[in-house]
């Protein structure tokens, strides 16, 4: 573990596996911390070989906080998505890492897609997991699923912990599992309660825009994978990012949510793997 710094943020940062193998940055979703992925994920990954690292997005867990209210809606964030994208850069100078293959699942889809975009000559691949190119005609949410999405959480732990749990009911799909949403709440809560930041990555994710075309000038090997049942994500999400980024492959789980079930994790890593490869 350790921590990078960048124009007066810091970033906390983990690694796993071999320290000579393929480097790998996978990156956080909104409001998510790095003990939010499940052990079995981060095992997958080392088991594969990868020098996988890992860190908490500006906000979030044991990363610098943004002082002051969050911007109102029209106003201009004190951050972007791009900004969040270069902070993954500074983790991998403060690794001494000149490129990786980069991997985002929903929001951090949205930053790794941006790395590629904004650092080229650092990324080896990409991957990026139910996420959406900035276009609004595309990944439309259900109402429920934003709704719950962006309702405030209780401050008491175990109404917290209710709350995420029926949450994630909403969002996982058919492999839904209610222990281990709670633990993974848990998790999160009792490492750090800091509500207040998702009203800045949401700012952050707004003002990033529509992404399309500057998709279209990625070069590296390409990875989207996407559930078919996302209800937070819809499917054409994926589907425009992976149009948008010439030859890039589209993996669509039938049997996958907007989260990444057990069972799905042998063949979701295959698959980066596999990207990676390419590279």
């Amino acid at each position: 573990m350790g921590i990078a710094h960048r124009d007066g943020v810091d970033i906390y940062f983990e690694e796993h596996g071999p320290a000579d193998g393929p480097p790998l940055l996978l990156v956080n979703g909104f409001t998510s911390q790095v003990v939010a992925w499940e052990q079995e994920f981060v095992d997958e990954f080392v088991a594969a070989g990868f020098r996988l690292i890992t860190f908490d997005n500006r906000d979030v867990g044991l990363s610098t906080k943004t002082d002051g209210p969050a911007p109102a809606l029209g106003e201009t964030p004190p951050y972007t998505v791009a900004d969040m994208a270069s902070d993954g850069m500074a983790v991998l100078d403060a690794l001494g890492i000149d490129r990786a293959h980069v991997v985002g699942a929903s929001m951090g889809g949205m930053i790794v897609q941006r790395m590629a975009i904004d650092h080229p000559d650092r990324v080896l691949s990409l991957t990026s997991i139910m996420s959406t190119t900035g276009d609004r005609t595309v990944g439309a949410p259900n109402p429920e699923a934003m709704t719950a999405l962006i309702t405030p959480p209780p401050t008491e732990r175990e109404a917290y912990l209710d709350q995420t749990a029926a949450n994630w009911r909403i969002f996982s799909g058919p492999h839904y599992d209610e222990a281990r949403s709670r633990a993974r709440g848990a998790r999160s809560y009792d490492r750090m309660f800091h509500p207040k930041g998702a009203a800045f990555q949401m700012a952050a994710i707004m003002a990033d825009g529509d992404r399309t075309a500057a998709l279209a000038n990625v070069r590296c090997p390409t990875l989207v994978i996407h559930g078919r049942v996302d209800p937070l994500v819809g499917l054409s999400g994926g589907e425009a990012t992976a149009a948008a980024i010439p030859g890039a492959e589209l993996l669509v789980l039938d049997e996958m949510g907007h989260d990444v079930p057990l069972p799905l994790i042998p063949e979701i890593v295959g698959a980066i793997a596999k990207v990676a490869a390419r590279a």
